[in-house]
């Protein structure tokens, strides 16, 4: 998935939902399609998580790619976008956030331990007023103490908002592009390939080599979690072996793809 197809995607309405019927609330959707939300805030916390297909939640500066190992939190009065790969299986933790003081002020992605994910299970098959002082109130407050234990993984894209680089993010995801150099770029869009290397340092922190490696990595996600073959998605995604492919995703990801998705 990538921040420019919303031209492959379907708009769907949000819940309503006035307010929280408790101060951790859970919600189960099935997305039989890629789906996309206009852009929109909350006023409690998210935690976006999939316990399969993939997530994407793009702010005005960044993309937060999440797999069924991972989940995303989305702090309250974030604008965001959430995506999904086909046949996503959602389950949604809104949080009142005098109930997470702890929580990160900024979109992250989390670690889902074993653990966590058959809390979130569990308690997504709760009733929305759930018994907070019996046995599913304990059930609430065990999860908020795993989450809060979830460590952070990279898997955040950082998007530039100069409109040089925005094209040049954007033409990467264009298969007849992607092989282009920064020189090459530069040359396209009348700038020297020294000051696109600045502009990219300075506005994602990344280099832009690193950017796209990191870009490719991502869109593998779904594609990989969707079964297609390893060697397919390496092709797919710029590489040239299968080998360079997999020493990469180890690099990002600490395992190999089939070790990822065995996980």
């Amino acid at each position: 998935m990538s921040p420019n197809r919303q031209s492959a995607t379907l708009h769907r309405s949000l819940p309503e939902l006035p307010s929280l019927p408790r101060p951790l609330y859970g919600r189960t959707e099935s997305l039989t399609n890629r789906a996309l939300t206009f852009r929109h805030t909350h006023p409690w916390v998210q935690l976006s998580y999939a316990i399969a297909g993939v997530l994407e939640v793009q702010t005005a500066g960044a993309r937060f790619v999440a797999p069924p190992q991972r989940a995303v939190w989305v702090p309250a009065g974030v604008e965001h976008q959430v995506f999904s790969s086909p046949r996503t299986e959602m389950r949604s933790l809104y949080i009142d956030g005098s109930a997470v003081p702890w929580g990160p002020d900024a979109c992250r992605v989390l670690a889902v331990s074993p653990l966590l994910r058959e809390l979130i299970r569990g308690f997504s098959a709760l009733p929305a007023e759930y018994d907070e002082q019996g046995a599913p109130g304990r059930l609430a407050a065990v999860l908020l103490d795993e989450l809060r234990a979830a460590p952070d993984v990279a898997l955040m894209l950082p998007l530039p908002q100069d409109a040089r680089l925005r094209e040049v993010c954007q033409g990467l995801e264009d298969a007849t592009l992607r092989q282009l150099g920064l020189g090459e770029w530069g040359e396209r869009l009348g700038v020297s390939e020294k000051t696109l290397s600045r502009l990219f340092l300075r506005e994602t922190g990344l280099s832009f080599r690193v950017w796209r490696q990191r870009q490719r990595l991502l869109d593998a996600l779904t594609p990989l979690e969707q079964g297609e073959r390893v060697t397919d998605v390496a092709l797919a995604c710029g590489y040239d072996s299968l080998s360079a492919f997999i020493a990469a995703f180890r690099r990002q990801f600490g395992a190999t793809p089939g070790e990822f998705f065995r996980e």
